[in-house]
């Protein structure tokens, strides 16, 4: 650390931004810096991203911290990185990419998924990774592309993560971190690799793609000199690998901060429902489903249920009325649309609607997996007016968070949120009243790069752990919380039964479909 460092820098790579925070030692954020991000969708059921473009869009973003801060260079203490989760990122000789990255969203690796979800260990395979098969995954993705895309594997050194090939064009190296090596390929108790896993993949024999598992939040390596040179920061900057993004957002979020009962949701374009838990406490349900994501603490671990869209639902439903409103010659943003949801909430009736929110053509993947689901409006009448519309897809998202923390067995007593969502008052009335606990968003307004800036600050010494990181960077942004509605209560408590019954009785129509 050089004399007169006092800020973190915290990169977020995210699926369509790529932001880049400035953090002080005790947490504060002091210049951010974002770079919009492109992915391609294909008619085959293809999301693709350029490694170079992404690269070049970060070096970019963290270029922009120098317009906000002044002498930064000389201000930096660390570099930490987090990014997109799942996805996979090949990189062949001399670094190079051998091909646009297969990225979370890609739904290519759906028949592998089928086909390996009726396999002779896939048992075992979940009990040592505690996830369960689905088409984001590197591990469906690699045994996808070994049967119908050999040469890719042919021409591969490694496959990474986006985050990864982030750290191999800052550092030099190939690594991984534990949190994504061991929900795909490994077993969360002992954060290695695991034969059964790789087996069950059929990947055994490409075990040489796998990089090394390094922790963040105790090993850093220096900053390159060609990285030093495109960024314009000091060579030898310590640069500290993070966890994947959904668990550096929820532990900048308070997904653990010491209390048990305690769960964190990231409701933005996906959501993700975690909470933390000893590994030993670990609850794998029968369905086989959701992920075991290890934690940069001891011993902890997220049980984690992600649904494929969650806010992408509400987008839905606004690009109805702005479409509809354009025909008509009006132009309407849509933050105005967004604005106009606490009225169109107040004009509807509570649980008069059920709404599946899987609007992804990815289908859905927690608390199940079936590439094929699809979204569905159910009890429709004459007296339905679009307000309802819109309330039953916000509603929706909370019975797909209760659905996905049924299947992680106890469910919580706190509930803790963030994502832009978490600021909407009539998101988190639905929230707590669907879960029937309170509910609280943290003031943390870009909770994944401080979760990885807190793990450089860890592994460079400003503090001894985690938890005591966390103490200072988390507890104290935890908002007042809010209480359940007790009329709304009983009235989710019904709607959830028949959202969960309904939601079953479709998968044979999905497959028609």
């Amino acid at each position: 650390m050089t004399d007169g460092a006092d800020l973190i820098i915290g990169i977020d790579a995210g699926t369509s931004v790529i932001k880049a925070i400035a953090f002080d030692f005790s947490g504060n954020q002091i210049a951010s810096s974002a770079v919009r991000n492109r992915y391609e969708l294909g008619p085959d059921g293809s999301a693709t991203q350029s490694l170079p473009r992404t690269w070049a869009e970060c070096v970019v973003a963290i270029k922009g911290l120098s317009k906000e801060v002044d002498n930064l260079a000389s201000r930096v203490a660390a570099i930490a990185l987090t990014g997109q989760g799942d996805g996979t990122w090949l990189v062949g000789e001399q670094n190079k990419d051998v091909c646009d990255a297969w990225i979370w969203l890609d739904g290519r690796a759906a028949p592998t998924v089928a086909r390996l979800k009726h396999g002779a260990n896939e048992r075992a395979r979940f009990e040592a990774t505690g996830t369960g098969l689905n088409t984001c995954q590197q591990g469906t993705q690699l045994a996808h592309m070994a049967q119908h895309h050999s040469d890719l594997l042919h021409r591969a050194e490694v496959a990474l993560h986006c985050k990864d090939w982030l750290f191999l064009n800052l550092t030099g190296m190939r690594a991984t971190d534990p949190s994504e090596a061991c929900f795909t390929f490994g077993d969360f108790r002992s954060r290695t690799y695991s034969d059964t896993v790789l087996d069950s993949l059929g990947l055994y024999t490409h075990r040489n793609l796998l990089p090394p598992i390094i922790d963040g939040s105790k090993d850093t390596l220096p900053l390159s000199a060609s990285a030093a040179e495109a960024t314009g920061l000091l060579e030898g900057t310590p640069v500290s690998l993070g966890y994947v993004d959904m668990v550096m957002t929820t532990v900048g979020a308070g997904v653990h901060t010491g209390e048990s009962g305690v769960a964190c949701s990231a409701v933005g374009s996906t959501g993700v429902h975690m909470r933390s838990v000893r590994s030993e406490d670990v609850h794998l349900n029968a369905e086989g489903s959701g992920y075991v994501i290890c934690l940069p603490v001891e011993n902890m671990v997220t049980q984690v249920q992600t649904n494929m869209a969650a806010t992408l639902n509400i987008d839905w439903i606004l690009s109805v009325a702005h479409d509809l409103l354009a025909e008509d010659g009006q132009k309407i943003a849509h933050a105005d649309l967004v604005k106009r949801i606490d009225g169109w909430m107040a004009q509807s009736k509570p649980g008069g609607l059920v709404y599946h929110p899987y609007i992804s053509d990815a289908g859905e993947r927690g608390p199940f997996v079936d590439a094929k689901a699809r979204a569905s409006l159910i009890g429709m009448n004459l007296n339905h007016r679009y307000p309802d519309l819109v309330r039953a897809v916000v509603e929706s998202l909370g019975m797909a968070a209760r659905d996905c923390y049924q299947a992680m067995g106890e469910m919580p007593r706190e509930l803790r949120l963030t994502g832009g969502a978490a600021r909407s008052p009539a998101l988190r009335e639905v929230l707590a009243s669907s879960l029937n606990v309170p509910v609280s968003a943290s003031a943390r307004e870009e909770a994944g790069a401080a979760g990885c800036a807190m793990m450089a600050a860890v592994a460079i010494g400003v503090y001894p752990d985690m938890d005591a990181c966390i103490a200072d960077w988390v507890t104290p942004l935890l908002g007042e919380k809010q209480a359940p509605n007790p009329d709304l209560v009983p009235i989710y408590e019904t709607t959830f039964q028949t959202y969960q019954s309904s939601r079953k009785a479709m998968a044979p129509v999905w497959q028609d479909l």
